[in-house]
């Protein structure tokens, strides 16, 4: 079981990836002259968006209502959050690899193409929800209740097997 002193430990774990993803969404385009250094950023973000939905599903895994069977009840409270941190991940990575091609080869000319356009637009919105969605889900996951065995557990454990 993950104790109140690891969580602090992993919460702030996911706030520092959290920061680093606001920030390189952020300030990324004033390195537009430098190609190679905004690549490294994209990468360091995109693994980074990939750690945060591994630290999510592995803090879901090691529930106590995940460990009693009762998976379906997880999904419906954190689908939201599996399904917009699945599509930010798409959308950033298409973003990354559409800037970087069109930049990579135009190092004097500042590129922006109206598709790069409307993609830039839509991975910014859907990062607005991502990052909503994964804090309210990194508190949800501090609740006790999810970590032991309780009344509400045990009525739909019985809800499920009728």
């Amino acid at each position: 079981m993950l104790q109140p002193d690891n969580y602090s430990l992993v919460l702030l774990v996911q706030l520092m990836l959290l920061t680093y993803d606001l920030l390189v969404n952020s300030f990324s385009e004033l390195l537009w002259t430098t190609p190679v250094a905004q690549l490294v950023l994209y990468i360091i973000q995109d693994i980074g968006v990939l750690f945060n939905l591994m630290i999510v599903l592995l803090m879901l895994f090691n529930t106590y209502v995940f460990q009693v069977g009762l998976m379906s009840l997880l999904l419906e409270r954190f689908r939201a959050l599996l399904l917009v941190c699945l599509l930010y991940l798409a959308l950033t990575i298409a973003s990354h690899c559409w800037l970087m091609n069109l930049r990579w080869l135009n190092l004097n000319k500042f590129v922006w193409t109206d598709g790069l356009q409307a993609l830039f637009f839509f991975q910014r919105m859907v990062a607005v929800l991502y990052y909503y969605l994964y804090k309210r889900a990194a508190e949800h996951l501090a609740d006790p209740q999810l970590y032991e065995d309780s009344i509400w557990l045990r009525d739909a454990f019985a809800r499920a097997r009728q």
